[in-house]
Formats: C-alpha cells, sequence, structure tokens
C-alpha cells in the first residue's frame, strides 16, 4: 500500500505535466513552418543569382623561379650569404608547393639562361639551384622576358629582337630566335591564372632589355611578376674575383615591374625574412580569393531546408504542415 501511495504522490500533478506537453508540442508546431520559410528565402535569394568572395584552390600550374647569380650575391650582409639564403629559402618553397605544380628555373647576371624548364620533379629543380655560378652583370628585363618565352614557348617572344640581336643567350634552349613574332590581343594584367613569375634580385639593371618594357610584356600576357629584394637598398661596395662594384637594390623598379603585372613586391633583409616571403607566396599562388556565384549553394541549402520540414511534419504529427 505503502509502495502505491508513493506513486500515486509521484504523480498527483498530472494536469502539469499535461500543460507542459502541450507547450512542447505547441513549439513543435511552429518550426516546420518556419523551416519551409526560410527555404522559400533561400530560393529566392538564388534566384538573384548572388555573387561572393571565397577562397578556392589555385589553378596555378606553373611558377618560374627567375633568380639572380649577379656577383653580388656572395654579399654576406644575408647570412651565410645571399646566394645560399636564397638557394635554401628557393628550395623550401618548392617543397611546401602542390606536386602537381610545375616549377622552371631562370638563372640570370649579364645574360639570362634557363637552368631548368619546368618539371614536377622536385629534385631537377633542386639540382638545378644548387649548379648557379656567379658572374657578371644584371639583367633583370632578360630574366623576365626569358621567363616568358618558357612559359609561352610557341608565341615567338624574341628576346634578341628586343636587345638589337645583342648578347646571345647560350644555354637558351627554346630556340626563340627561330620562332616569328605571333599577333595576339593583349588581357587583363593578372587575368592568366595558369602562370606566375617570381623575381629575386639584389641589384639594378645594368645591362639588357629594359625590366619595364619587359613588364609590359608580362602584363599584355596577364602573367603575374612578383618580385623579390634582397640585400641593401641604400647600396654597398663588394669585391668579387679581384675587383669592386657599388650595388643598390633598384626597390623602385621592382615595385614599378609587381604593379604594372598586378602582382606584389616583398623586401627581404634577412635569411628569415626571404624564408617568409616565400611562404607566403607558397599560401598566395595556392589558393586564390574569386567573386564566385553562390546560387547553387542557397539552391541546395532551400532543398535541404524543405526536406528537413517535410520530415519533421512527418515525424512528429504524421502529416505536412
Amino acid at each position: 500500500m505503502k509502495r502505491k501511495r508513493k506513486t500515486a504522490l509521484r504523480y498527483a500533478s498530472l494536469s502539469i505535466v499535461k500543460e507542459a506537453m502541450g507547450a512542447s508540442q505547441s513549439f513543435k508546431r511552429h518550426i516546420p513552418p518556419l523551416l519551409f520559410l526560410f527555404s522559400i528565402a533561400a530560393m529566392l535569394l538564388a534566384a538573384a543569382r548572388p555573387v561572393a568572395v571565397v577562397t578556392l584552390p589555385s589553378n596555378q600550374q606553373t611558377i618560374i623561379l627567375a633568380m639572380d647569380v649577379s656577383g653580388s650575391m656572395r654579399a654576406t650582409d644575408v647570412q651565410p650569404n645571399r646566394l645560399v639564403a636564397a638557394q635554401n629559402a628557393a628550395k623550401a618553397f618548392i617543397a611546401e608547393l602542390p606536386r602537381h605544380v610545375k616549377v622552371g628555373i631562370v638563372a640570370f647576371a649579364g645574360s639570362a639562361q634557363v637552368a631548368q624548364l619546368p618539371t614536377v620533379n622536385r629534385e631537377d629543380l633542386v639540382t638545378a639551384i644548387d649548379r648557379f655560378q656567379l658572374q657578371r652583370a644584371t639583367a633583370t628585363g632578360n630574366a623576365i622576358v626569358i621567363s616568358l618565352a618558357t612559359l609561352f614557348p610557341d608565341a615567338g617572344i624574341d628576346l634578341q629582337s628586343m636587345q638589337g640581336g645583342r648578347d646571345r643567350q647560350r644555354g637558351f634552349s627554346l630556340d626563340a630566335e627561330k620562332k616569328e613574332k605571333k599577333e595576339f590581343t593583349p588581357v587583363a594584367p593578372g587575368s592568366y591564372t595558369s602562370a606566375a613569375i617570381i623575381m629575386l634580385t639584389d641589384g639594378q639593371r645594368t645591362t639588357g632589355v629594359d625590366p619595364l618594357e619587359a613588364a609590359k610584356i608580362a602584363a599584355e600576357r596577364g602573367v603575374r611578376v612578383y618580385t623579390v629584394g634582397i640585400g641593401t637598398v641604400d647600396g654597398e661596395t663588394i669585391g668579387f674575383e679581384g675587383w669592386s662594384m657599388r650595388v643598390r637594390l633598384d626597390e623602385e623598379t621592382l615595385k614599378a615591374i609587381a604593379q604594372k603585372t598586378s602582382a606584389e613586391y616583398y623586401y627581404a633583409g634577412t635569411a628569415g625574412d626571404l624564408k617568409k616571403v616565400y611562404e607566403t607566396l607558397s599560401s598566395r599562388l595556392t589558393v586564390e580569393k574569386k567573386e564566385t556565384e553562390v546560387s547553387a549553394l542557397l539552391a541546395m541549402a532551400a532543398a535541404v531546408l524543405a526536406l528537413l520540414s517535410a520530415g519533421l511534419s512527418l515525424l512528429w504529427f504524421n502529416r505536412i504542415l
């Protein structure tokens, strides 16, 4: 009898329970229609074909590293010296890139040469970088032109005609001089997203093609030229092979090249800075922000909300509200 009495006492206030259940049912009744309204709103937004800036994997397929191997790169203001710091940073950069991205190497001093045609073989790239030999002079414009000729071997980009036939490029294996210049329609700067050029230098141009003229060619083909300055901005006298030379980083021209091609300029005063620059470039070139139409996403959200509304109605009320 005591157990029955206790049980009776436990459920003495059934009206309170019923009221609570009624409130819960009343709340549930509003959820499916609310979800359906959200579904309609999402469909209306999808019909307006909205766009949003989203971060997507880049379709970058080829990157050309144009690296300065002029005598000033032996300076030790960047430890252990500028060349070794540049080599180490370039190799780390290559290692971080997705395996499908091809990388080509152009080495330049008084002339520019293709040290390695674009390839996905990382070992070949490292070997090419380790083979760098220091030379005299700095031809930044030639580096850009040879990089473009490497990216567009059939476009008839002719370095010799731009130089009036001087300074034949030994080691340039693309036979650009045999190509006839082809007509093409200039595109918007930075619009060619399948390739990019990264040029690293520590000095100002002393010979070869005007770098701004070369940058104009790159801009007309939509190719971005990211420029990286390393070393002394104010100028320094450096000894090389028994003679001395005054070197100064021409930041103004490097910034102009980057601006003209819708790219960016980076300064690296130390080996650590240079590593960070390449890390930044790696992240910039493997993902990109694009204006993308999101109608499909909104339509999908509308469908999910509509199905959820119908499903909850059937589950709770055995009918679609």
